[in-house]
């Protein structure tokens, strides 16, 4: 985890959940990940809003963590900002109190409806084995351990072969990837069941893009 994400207070998770839902909250990371800075009269410009609105939203923003200022490109009442390096893993729902179960449960839906949009257009953009839209399925068997060891691995390939914005070499682009795993729920048998894993899972926000 960075910048202490992972010491924070449920209140101050429901409070991320909240933001990172907002969908104008969201549409600006997204700008700011992909231009890697902006002021509140590009934002309101490019997203069709008001600079005030844009102005408040940048400094709720600014407030958990997810963008910063830049001091060298800021003054009077003129201020740039640019994302920061960000991971976040949601806990288990079981821990969460209601209100932040709820909020976290509203961003999955809505990151959903992105990752859906983004599987059809991989299936729409699809040029073949050694073209740039890539689309893989797999099953096979594994223990948890070897599950969670599999996920160190591919965060350490993410880390690998991508760059931040300011560092990436001639010739990249945005990438946007997804990872996901469901084990198959046990066939019935005798004794109760163990309950199917449920809650909205791992959450990486605004470096996906940059999310980021």
């Amino acid at each position: 985890m960075t910048d202490g994400m992972s010491e924070m207070t449920s209140l101050e998770r429901t409070a991320l959940y909240k933001s990172l839902g907002n969908p104008l909250r969201r549409r600006m990371l997204e700008y700011l990940g992909r231009h890697g800075e902006a002021n509140s009269t590009v934002l309101a410009r490019e997203l069709g809003e008001s600079s005030g609105t844009t102005s408040y939203h940048l400094r709720k923003l600014a407030e958990q963590r997810l963008i910063e200022e830049i001091p060298e490109k800021s003054g009077g009442r003129e201020r740039w900002w640019r994302v920061l390096p960000f991971s976040h893993t949601t806990p288990d729902p079981a821990t969460m109190s209601p209100e932040e179960y709820a909020a976290a449960a509203r961003l999955a839906h809505l990151k959903i409806e992105v990752d859906t949009a983004l599987f059809r257009r991989a299936h729409e953009e699809y040029r073949g084995p050694e073209g740039w839209a890539q689309i893989q399925r797999h099953g096979t068997w594994m223990t948890r351990e070897e599950l969670l060891a599999f996920l160190r691995d591919y965060h350490a390939l993410l880390d690998r072969y991508g760059h931040p914005r300011e560092e990436a070499p001639e010739g990249a682009r945005p990438v946007s990837l997804r990872f996901y795993a469901v084990p198959e729920r046990p066939e019935p048998g005798p004794g109760p069941a163990p309950a199917p894993a449920s809650g909205p899972g791992s959450a990486r926000g605004p470096r996906e893009t940059a999310e980021r």
